[in-house]
């Protein structure tokens, strides 16, 4: 059945609505070929394709070809599919936070580190916590492209009108410190704009209200446990208190009330509000609207810094019939795009290839390399095989706070609606 499935996704390929290119090195003959497959639209998509063409341009024995597939749960299908199969790419990409749905299931293929370091890349290049994500059962099943964290942007007028900027004049961190400090901050940026002081989009944006809450949850040091066919445990006091936090937030003064993400970047781009929550992907839009736009790491709302991250990874699924000199070739052309992670950079992303963030040429750039530190205190979602960037988990979660924040239910109902749906998910087997 999984092989029917997947030779209905290849005719689907050869239809059209994949949409493939092979670099100007792949014609010809006498080269090994190595397709990836991603899920870059866009801007992404052409910096994706910018870096496989200089990796191709460097290693002109190797075919670089790609294929970009709209990302999602169509787009993990494929690739469980293909894997299954027997027939996959030669890699793919990954968000991290689905490892762990794949990695168990037999359907990913774990790195050799010493094939890696001969290329230049080892643990010691990467932040601690984004390495760790990567691994199960203490072996490397995912090589991080980058770190993309939730952070906050800001008007650095409104800021420094507001009384909250620092000597070089963004936004400084400690002001927003603490939630009394940081709510008190979001008043003083209402009073400059006349309406309110902070955009958060939280209707209709199931993964921004879960990026929120798994932040803040992080920071007041939160634990869970989610233990296939048990009740899901987390820490019920310090969720409720980021629930708290939250209501407290949304007061119609700090943040406006039942609003969404494109109501929140307006008002933001616009100069209605002084501070905005967003993932780093966003920053060109920004930055189009406001040249001078700023941002850091997420604000440390509660104890522990920590700010909500994903990272896009490779991962190397698994072959029905390995060939050595395609994954010889893949090793070199995976090594070739970390190494190009300057120019996926511009993007907002942060490279996870640190020796990248510490060129003189990231350097130079802003506001990214204010918020680059994020990588050091990301958090990834937890491990379980039905979590992770566009799950139908993250849908259910918004679900479960929607009252809540919305000021119709107390801070608790969110909590109790949360494990919840957590168990569901518990008692369900993993289809991987």
């Amino acid at each position: 059945m999984l092989r029917a499935a997947l030779v209905g996704a290849g005719g689907i390929a050869l239809g059209g609505a994949l949409a493939g290119c092979a670099t100007p090195s792949a014609a010809g003959a006498g080269k090994t070929s190595v397709m990836v497959w991603d899920l870059f639209s866009g801007g992404d998509g052409a910096l994706m394709q910018e870096m496989a063409g200089a990796v191709a341009a460097a290693n002109p024995d190797i075919a670089v070809e790609t294929t970009t597939l709209a990302w999602g749960p169509p787009y993990y299908t494929k690739l469980a599919m293909a894997s299954s199969g027997g027939r996959p790419p030669e890699a793919a990409v990954m968000h991290m936070s689905r490892l762990a749905g794949y990695a168990p299931g037999g359907l990913l293929e774990p790195f050799d580190l010493d094939a890696l370091a001969e290329l230049g890349i080892t643990e010691a290049d990467f932040a601690p916590a984004v390495w760790q994500k990567a691994q199960f059962e203490g072996q490397l099943y995912a090589l991080p492209l980058d770190t993309h964290p939730y952070i906050a942007f800001h008007n650095p007028d409104i800021v420094q009108q507001a009384g909250l900027a620092g000597p070089d004049g963004k936004l400084d961190l400690s002001a927003v410190a603490g939630a009394d400090r940081f709510l008190d901050a979001g008043r003083a940026m209402a009073e400059v704009t006349g309406e309110t002081g902070v955009s958060w989009g939280y209707q209709r944006d199931p993964a921004g209200c879960w990026r929120m809450f798994w932040g803040l949850y992080s920071q007041n040091g939160g634990g869970y446990e989610l233990t296939p066919g048990r009740p899901a445990q987390l820490d019920e006091e310090a969720a409720t208190e980021v629930f708290e936090f939250l209501q407290a937030m949304v007061d119609g003064k700090v943040a406006a009330r039942n609003q969404d993400g494109n109501a929140a970047s307006g008002r933001f781009m616009s100069n209605r509000t002084g501070l905005m929550f967003a993932g780093e992907w966003d920053l060109p839009m920004f930055r189009d609207a406001n040249p001078d736009v700023g941002a850091t790491p997420f604000p440390a709302v509660f104890d522990t810094p920590a700010n909500y991250a994903d990272s896009h990874a490779f991962v190397l699924p698994k072959q029905g019939t390995p060939d050595p000199a395609r994954r010889e070739a893949t090793y070199r052309v995976l090594a070739g795009l970390l190494k190009e992670g300057l120019t996926w950079a511009s993007a907002g992303h942060i490279p996870a290839y640190q020796p990248i963030v510490k060129e003189p040429a990231y350097q130079e750039l802003t506001p990214q390399r204010d918020y680059a530190p994020a990588a050091e205190i990301a958090v990834f979602d937890p491990d379980a095989w039905f979590t992770g960037g566009g799950s139908d988990f993250q849908t259910r979660m918004a679900d479960a706070m929607t009252d809540t924040l919305a000021g119709k239910a107390p801070a608790r109902t969110a909590v109790t609606r949360m494990l919840s749906e957590m168990d569901r998910f518990l008692s369900q087997p993993n289809p991987a």
